[in-house]
C-alpha cells in the first residue's frame, strides 16, 4: 500500500512489485517505509478481522479523467456483500450505455480494496477479471458475503 504524508491511499494491491504499482497509479519518486503503519493499514487489518466497513472511511486519491474518477467514487458506495454487475455499475455511474468505460474504471483502479472494484461481476454473475487474480477476487467476495 502506498500512502502520502496525510495517510491518503495512492495505490494498493496484492503485489511486491512496488515500481509496477507506482506505474499503475501514475506515481513517481521514492517510497519510504514508515515505522507507524498508519490509518490505512490499521483499517486493512480490521477489514481482514471482519469489520468490512473499516476501509470505507480511508481517504483515497487517484489520477483519472472525469468519468473514471466519478466511477471510482461510485465504486466506494457499493457495500460489502452486495456486488453489482458491470451494467449496474455503469448505471450507478450515470452512463448506462458505458459498460466498457465502467469496466475500464475497474481495470485502471490503482487503489484496490479501498476502491472495491472486486465487487463488480459479469452480467451472468461470474467473476470477470481482476488485476490481482481471480483467487484474490473470490476470497474478497467470500470474505464479504453476508
Amino acid at each position: 500500500m502506498l500512502t502520502d504524508a496525510d495517510e491518503t491511499v495512492l495505490a494498493s494491491g496484492w503485489t511486491t512489485d512496488v515500481p509496477g504499482l507506482m506505474a499503475l497509479a501514475k506515481l513517481s519518486g521514492t517510497v519510504e517505509r514508515r515505522a507507524d503503519p498508519g490509518v490505512p493499514l490499521k483499517a486493512l487489518k480490521s477489514y481482514v478481522d471482519g469489520d468490512l466497513t473499516a476501509i470505507d472511511g480511508v481517504a483515497v486519491r487517484q489520477r483519472g479523467g472525469a468519468f473514471i474518477a466519478h466511477a471510482w467514487d461510485v465504486l466506494r458506495q457499493v457495500p460489502a456483500g452486495a456486488p453489482v454487475t458491470y451494467t449496474e455499475f455503469a448505471e450507478r455511474a450515470g452512463r448506462p450505455a458505458a459498460v466498457r468505460a465502467a469496466a475500464m474504471a475497474c481495470a485502471t483502479n490503482a487503489a484496490a480494496l479501498f476502491v472495491p472494484c472486486h465487487r463488480v461481476l459479469r452480467l451472468d454473475g461470474t467473476l470477470g477479471g481482476f488485476r490481482w487474480g481471480l483467487p484474490v477476487k473470490r476470497w474478497l467476495l467470500d470474505h464479504e458475503a453476508i
